[in-house]
């Protein structure tokens, strides 16, 4: 019996220790006061994008909740207010599945806010399905929408300087591919509903957004404006809320003891919005704060080129 104590007491230990230390991952360490800086967060009524929304209104920042859904976002901010001691929180509507509404978001945003300081691309989704401009879902909502976004806001953030991108990807891009003759056909990353096809067109989706942000950078270059993506980690989150629910019930136990909760799974997406000193790696990949390799394919200049070239079309920014 003491033998059997002694390794169940070593295995809980392990287990603990990998948790606090693996799971959880590093913290952002900055220090930074925002007082008087605009925010912009996408998809901050729950999950890792709320986390980072309390954060930065805890700093003091104009926190513009930037979400599609009214009365989940509205409860957010009634939490976000509470909890942060701010009034300087605000939701502004925004369906990235619907590139009238991207247009309508920026519009109102210019019309009626002066500065633009952080601009946080959190809002993901693992569906799948097709937006109202008929364009796959996960291709619309994950990288179109805010690839138009932020080319729509760019110029206020020009003016407002120094100024920050920070577009939340997956390390599931490195399953991903672009191609280019099913966007062309299809409007979309991949074809098929099955779960192997939904997962591919996420990491295809994924992989856009490190594509997006290593053009981006080069398209900044000489500008006051820097841009980062990065992998939160594994986040016990709402993003699978729409995959089976029973799939979901099973899974509940491991995804609390290997996956991050919130507050933990926001860390890098604060690291890469305030950490100091990290202009020089504009369009670097980030993961547990920390800046990381890429495969070749997330940093081919000419699938970037390409690719940001499509979404002109497509978003009409070329037009």
């Amino acid at each position: 019996m003491y033998t059997f104590l002694l390794v169940v007491g070593l295995v809980v230990g392990i287990a603990y220790i990998y948790h606090s230390v693996v799971v959880k991952g590093k913290r952002c360490k900055s220090k930074a006061k925002l007082r008087g800086k605009t925010v912009i967060v996408t998809g901050s009524n729950t999950g890792i994008g709320k986390m980072t929304a309390l954060d930065l209104a805890r700093r003091g920042a104009r926190v513009i909740l930037a979400c599609r859904s009214k009365q989940r976002a509205e409860a957010a901010l009634a939490d976000i207010k509470r909890e942060s001691g701010s009034n300087e929180v605000v939701f502004m509507q925004l369906d990235l599945a619907s590139l009238k509404s991207v247009r309508s978001f920026a519009e109102t945003f210019l019309k009626t806010e002066p500065r633009l300081d952080l601009l946080i691309n959190n809002a993901g989704i693992y569906m799948p399905g097709t937006t109202e401009d008929g364009l796959g879902m996960m291709f619309g909502v994950n990288h179109l929408g805010p690839f138009l976004l932020t080319n729509l806001l760019l110029d206020r953030m020009k003016e407002c300087g120094p100024s920050r991108v920070v577009n939340v990807s997956s390390i599931g891009h490195n399953f991903g591919t672009v191609d280019f003759n099913c966007l062309s056909t299809h409007k979309e990353l991949g074809v098929g509903n099955s779960a192997t096809d939904v997962f591919n067109i996420y990491t295809n989706s994924k992989l856009c957004n490190v594509l997006f942000t290593h053009e981006l950078a080069k398209r900044l270059q000489g500008t006051n404006v820097t841009c980062y993506t990065l992998h939160p980690g594994a986040i016990n989150s709402e993003l699978f809320r729409d995959v089976s629910k029973v799939f979901m019930i099973l899974m509940k136990p491991f995804l609390m003891f290997f996956f991050k909760d919130t507050v933990a799974g926001s860390q890098t997406t604060l690291h890469c919005a305030l950490q100091e000193g990290l202009e020089p790696l504009s369009g670097c990949y980030f993961s547990n704060c920390t800046v990381r390799s890429l495969y070749a394919k997330a940093r081919d200049n000419a699938v970037a080129k390409k690719l940001w070239e499509v979404s002109e079309n497509l978003s009409g920014l070329s037009s």
